[in-house]
């Protein structure tokens, strides 16, 4: 079996948010039953250097959109630890000339061309170098074309005739809708896409609407994710459409790479451990402290959020708690980078309290120093499709407060459950979360039960071997 991903992020090589860890994992788990490769954009923040990447000899292409032609370039290398091969789509005007995968302040109309551009070069280099895929698995609206051109364009292309689609939506927030002059500068077939069973919606074109609709499989990154995006609340204009294809919708939970965090191995950590060794952890709590001007009390736990600033995540209770925040038992860190208004918000705290200290931006580095430092993980989402972060905050001991919702709902096992890994609430205000949080303070001060939830979560089981068995049966159902 051939499968082919296409992505607009593959970690370690670009990254922006959780699409880049999947897609950079998942593969991996995959590689001893199927042959894969992947197709990524060569966003100019890519170093080649530090991953050998060299170009393909030979695989220079120019494509027409619209009435203009573009010259692609094709660089590769291996994905680490693995034998599987990675492909570098070069252009200078849609992706090399920027040092982000998501550049801001873009013109809509032009972010869409440089997606659109991205998944036609990914069909036509993949025909070019024979890799006939079984599979082809695209991820959010930024390669929610293929599905499209496949039933369209390549319609009546023999080289195509048999390969299935699986569009895989990891946020259904993120549509990618433009009006209906996008069309013609990807030279699809209008006739055959737009309209209501296609991409068209509400008189735009709607590429995640139209992949829902062609693809062969849709799959949603939690099963509880997959039953909420059918209702009005969470279905973002597109729950009619999802209610009428839940024969080939599909919840697969989301993974983490065990071997990329891990607290005993991780290089970055001042001391390691184990879920034998948690004592160790505290020598990690005192140094991220320090590093953010916190004074290391025993008795006071570190609350910590790693996020990026957006509302989806829940920052509107941030800031209608945040006096309460100041007057709790309890120290907080926030690592992250988004909205500008939330950005302030959490300099301002920083500046104007004593128990409270943001970073604004991302570091990879600091990101799994406060993990391993902090002794709870907050993630107040309004809504969450799967959610890595407290994936890997379990995996390091640090026990999340969250909302149940999506992911979180089926990751987290609240207090006072057996085997708790973690503190719920259910409502979406500022006055729930902290009642969550106090819980937790709570149990920080009875030992006996905080360990004892800290090694339920470093034991439980989010590797993607469970869930690479469920994609393998899916891609199995479409042949």
């Amino acid at each position: 079996m051939k499968i082919l991903f296409a992505s607009a992020e593959v970690a370690p090589f670009s990254k922006a948010g959780g699409l880049a860890d999947v897609v950079g994992s998942l593969p991996k788990h995959l590689e001893k039953d199927a042959q894969i490769v992947l197709f990524t954009p060569l966003h100019g923040s890519i170093d080649l250097d530090k991953f050998g990447i060299k170009e393909v000899p030979n695989y220079e292409m120019w494509l027409t959109f619209g009435n203009q032609g573009h010259k692609f370039r094709l660089f590769t290398c291996k994905l680490p630890n693995t034998d599987i091969d990675v492909y570098f789509v070069h252009n200078d005007w849609y992706f090399t000339c920027f040092k982000e995968v998501y550049p801001k302040w873009l013109d809509t109309r032009y972010e869409h061309e440089r997606y659109v551009a991205f998944s036609l070069a990914v069909l036509e280099y993949a025909k070019a170098m024979n890799f006939r895929a079984d599979i082809i698995h695209a991820n959010d609206w930024h390669t929610a074309m293929i599905p499209l051109y496949l039933k369209s364009n390549y319609k009546y292309d023999d080289y195509w005739k048999n390969t299935k689609s699986v569009f895989e939506i990891h946020n259904l927030a993120y549509q990618g809708v433009w009006f209906e002059d996008i069309l013609d500068f990807a030279n699809m077939r209008k006739d055959i896409v737009y309209n209501q069973w296609g991409c068209e919606h509400y008189g735009r074109v709607n590429w995640m609407k139209g992949a829902i609709n062609y693809a062969d499989s849709v799959v949603a990154v939690s099963p509880t994710y997959s039953r909420e995006i059918l209702t009005d609340e969470y279905g973002e204009g597109m729950d009619y459409t999802l209610r009428g294809v839940t024969h080939k919708l599909h919840g697969i939970l989301n993974g983490i790479d065990y071997d990329a965090f891990n607290p005993k191995t991780d290089k970055r950590l001042v001391k390691n451990y184990t879920v034998k060794t948690l004592k160790n952890k505290e020598e990690n709590k005192k140094a991220i402290r320090e590093k953010f001007g916190l004074k290391y009390t025993p008795e006071r736990p570190l609350i910590a959020c790693v996020s990026r600033l957006v509302g989806q995540k829940g920052f509107d209770l941030i800031r209608d708690a945040q006096y309460a925040m100041k007057d709790t038992a309890a120290d907080y860190i926030f690592l992250g980078t988004g909205d500008k208004d939330y950005e302030n918000l959490l300099i301002w705290l920083s500046n104007n309290t004593d128990n409270i200290r943001a970073y604004i931006g991302y570091n990879a580095d600091l990101a799994n120093q406060i993990y391993a430092g902090s002794d709870f993980f907050l993630m107040p989402s309004k809504f969450e499709p799967c959610g890595l972060s407290q994936l890997i905050a379990m995996r390091y001991g640090s026990l999340p407060i969250v909302r149940a919702t999506g992911g979180l709902e089926d990751t987290v096992i609240g207090y006072p459950l057996d085997n708790s890994t973690g503190f719920k609430f259910w409502t979406y205000n500022g006055w729930d979360m902290m009642q969550a949080v106090h819980c937790a303070i709570g149990v920080y001060k009875d030992k006996y039960t905080f360990d004892a939830m800290r090694k339920s979560a470093m034991e439980a089981d989010f590797s993607w071997i469970k869930s690479s068995k469920q994609y393998l049966e899916m891609y199995k159902s479409l042949l």
